[in-house]
């Protein structure tokens, strides 16, 4: 696993100070592209080569996801960017259950990478605070539409699953 450089750990704690995150903006200031696209049906993201951006690289999600998934999906790719660089070769291509060709450990790594990223623990603690009472699926629910994730990612990330 690749070490995020000082500058782009910068630009994660910059952007992860504002809820919900930017991550569109994060992968742009980060030299990516992002594209909504048609992909094939079951593919949520793609991260490959590509000339016409400053880090080399382009992030394609598919357009016909919900919009929390797409988030996601951006934060995913982000993730293996930062973290598996040189294992892009000519694309990663992940599935509705973040499946590619790497291996299992490096996709739970992005998904890992990708939950830390747009619901930032800090800021979740923050939230609990204010809200001062019971974690429970409600709670998730208000979580999810503040951080713009899904219910289901809240829930798993508040420990409700």
């Amino acid at each position: 696993m690749r070490v995020a450089t000082p500058t782009e750990l910068a630009l994660i704690d910059q952007f992860s100070a504002e809820i919900p995150v930017r991550v569109g903006a994060l992968a742009e200031e980060l030299g990516l592209g992002v594209l909504r696209s048609t992909l094939q049906p079951g593919i949520s993201g793609q991260i490959g080569p590509s000339d016409d951006y400053a880090a080399g690289y382009v992030i394609k999600v598919n357009r016909h996801e919900s919009k929390s998934r797409q988030r996601f999906t951006i934060a995913h790719e982000i993730g293996h960017y930062i973290l598996h660089r040189d294992k892009i070769g000519l694309g990663i291509t992940d599935t509705v259950l973040y499946r590619s060709r790497l291996s299992s450990n490096l996709e739970v790594e992005a998904n890992r990478f990708a939950a830390n990223l747009i619901m930032p623990m800090p800021k979740i603690r923050e939230k609990l605070l204010v809200v001062g009472r019971k974690i429970d699926r409600s709670v998730a629910k208000e979580f999810a539409d503040i951080f713009d994730v899904s219910a289901d990612a809240m829930e798993i990330r508040l420990g409700l699953r």
